[in-house]
């Protein structure tokens, strides 16, 4: 049975910490966009660690809109669950301005992404349906499996072939017990930047009956020719049957967004336990966030130019012979050899001797001996940044090869 028909025929439509950062605090400029710096410990850093891919968080228009909206509203309002008390036409017409820019049927708001994911699987799964989902998927994601009490089965990060015979797995098992399959995967891979084989996977579909979840928090507003996201760049959001995006990312704010057909929304506007139980998004982050859709939509320049740095900082790292991975994302992972050790000395000699901050990933995010520098470029940054930061990691990358982080002693930070 359709995982869609299944849930509308059985249920109906109501039914690791790191003190690495500590002491540092974001340093907006008062006009203008935000540069891509920040103070750290008492000095100013150029910063690959933000989550503003188009520049959106300091804009002169999105601080207009912010406080308009804050004066008009206060930040309480409203002050209800969106069931109860808490609808508006506001957030209606971002609901539909949401739907029209992804192409899918309906959209429903959801106050955090995290928990937001999480409680939709918990919705969406009961014990007889079974999950197919990639090892490569976010935290939110796995913890909302965490709360399936049926069957998943994992396939290795972007292999198709292995994707497939967990789908033929899961169809056996559901022919048994009367579920539906429920296939996860990411446009983005936030941690390593490259993209989900969503094509490939919904190629699969002529083969097997299953309804595809794509987080993609980190391809909306970067990818395709609109910045629909990672289906728009592929070439198959039509075969998305539910697309999940964060408002943290490209539009630098909070909450999120779950779109669908029309009738799973309205199924999941009255399962969704996160939101039925929770004040609804306040109204300034509401009309905010209309403001930042329209920017997103209206102003592709700002896109084009987080690509420009992306294919300048990316290549250059490439020229100077450092190991990005796979990415073909803005998403931009450094490779490196070493310990816990090294990398603690490394990173901070980065921060503190280079005034370049960016974060840093030792295991067990990656295995063991492998140091991971994660770069996110934004439409703030310029050439000029990179140059900088180029010349900086050639530095930092001579002392790691020359033993001089493994030999120092460990960081310790208060």
């Amino acid at each position: 049975m359709d995982l869609f028909e299944k849930l509308l025929q059985d249920r109906g439509p109501l039914g690791s910490h790191s003190k690495m950062a500590h002491g540092y605090y974001a340093f907006p400029k008062l006009e203008g966009e935000i540069a891509p710096r920040m103070t750290f410990r008492g000095k100013e850093v150029l910063t690959w660690s933000l989550n503003n891919y188009l520049g959106l968080a300091n804009h002169p228009e999105i601080r207009k809109a912010d406080a308009e909206a804050s004066a008009e509203f206060g930040l309480a309002y409203p002050m209800g669950a969106r069931m109860m008390s808490g609808n508006s036409n506001l957030i209606e017409e971002f609901e539909s301005e949401l739907s029209s820019f992804v192409g899918k049927e309906d959209t429903m708001v959801l106050n955090f992404g995290y928990q937001g994911i999480m409680s939709v699987i918990d919705a969406l799964l009961d014990r007889k349906d079974v999950v197919v989902y990639d090892s490569e998927c976010h935290a939110c994601i796995i913890d909302g499996l965490r709360m399936h009490v049926g069957k998943r089965f994992v396939f290795p990060h972007n292999d198709i072939e292995n994707c497939e015979k967990q789908l033929q797995r899961a169809t056996k098992l559901v022919e048994e017990t009367g579920g539906a399959i429920l296939l996860i995967t990411e446009g983005v891979f936030g941690m390593l930047g490259d993209q989900g084989k969503l094509k490939e996977i919904a190629a699969l579909k002529d083969k097997y009956q299953f309804r595809m979840l794509v987080d993609d928090a980190h391809g909306f507003g970067t990818l395709g020719k609109t910045g629909a996201g990672a289906g728009e760049e592929q070439g198959c959001q039509d075969a998305i049957d539910i697309y999940f995006s964060t408002f943290a990312k490209s539009m630098a704010s909070v909450g999120a967004f779950i779109s669908s057909d029309e009738q799973v929304i309205e199924y999941l506007r009255y399962n969704t336990r996160s939101q039925i139980f929770a004040k609804t998004l306040p109204m300034p982050l509401v009309k905010g966030n209309l403001k930042r859709l329209e920017m997103l939509r209206t102003m592709p320049e700002l896109k084009d130019k987080l690509w420009e740095v992306a294919t300048a900082l990316q290549n250059s790292l490439k020229e100077n012979g450092f190991d990005i991975g796979l990415t073909d994302t803005p998403v931009t992972p450094v490779f490196l050899q070493g310990g816990q050790n090294e990398a603690v000395n490394m990173v901070m000699d980065l921060r503190e001797n280079f005034n370049i901050f960016c974060s840093v990933v030792v295991y067990p995010v990656v295995p063991k001996g492998v140091i991971m520098l994660r770069l996110i470029p934004t439409a703030t940054h310029t050439i000029a940044d990179v140059e900088e930061t180029i010349s900086a990691f050639n530095a930092v990358k001579h002392k790691l090869e020359s033993g001089e982080y493994a030999n120092a002693e460990p960081q310790i930070f208060s």
